[in-house]
């Protein structure tokens, strides 16, 4: 990566600093759901560091696990309400334009198990078939006859 280049996706990924300061906030006031995930992800799930209440760019992550990419969102009841499907749909679409998968879990899902999520969330995180890279390889369509004819690569 030229090194311009690396400073300039290091300053979008950064947050910006009035929500390095809300991320503290949040830090300290997570919801339940939150804290139940939290407690099991602290633990390194596969070997993976996960952060809490992550700024990236003008947003605030529930999680990040920055090895794989992945923005992990608990999606309570009012995400269903109003505007908020509609932000979410943009906030999600930022994100890949950043090169970041967003995962959205239901709170319920981390209330009813806690662990088996942060299980399958880590299980996400190492699968190679859930890379943004790779699945944008995955949608080049093969020539015909088989990916061994045709002069056009997924590299």
């Amino acid at each position: 990566m030229v090194e311009g280049r690396a400073y300039e996706l290091a300053d979008r990924m950064s947050g910006v600093p009035r929500n390095v300061d809300t991320a503290r906030r949040l830090r300290r006031d997570m919801s339940l759901p939150e804290v139940l995930l939290w407690q099991e992800l602290r633990l390194r799930p596969g070997g993976l560091k996960f952060r809490r209440q992550h700024a990236v760019g003008e947003y605030v992550l529930d999680f990040y696990c920055s090895a794989a990419r992945l923005a992990i969102e608990i999606d309570g009841r009012s995400h269903d309400h109003a505007d908020r499907p509609q932000r979410d749909i943009s906030r999600d679409a930022w994100l890949a334009t950043q090169g970041l998968r967003c995962i959205r879990i239901p709170a319920a899902a981390v209330l009813s198990d806690a662990s088996g999520v942060a299980s399958w969330l880590s299980a996400q995180a190492v699968s190679p078939f859930n890379r943004p890279s790779t699945i944008a390889r995955a949608m080049v369509p093969l020539p015909e006859g088989g990916e061994d004819q045709g002069s056009q690569s997924c590299r």
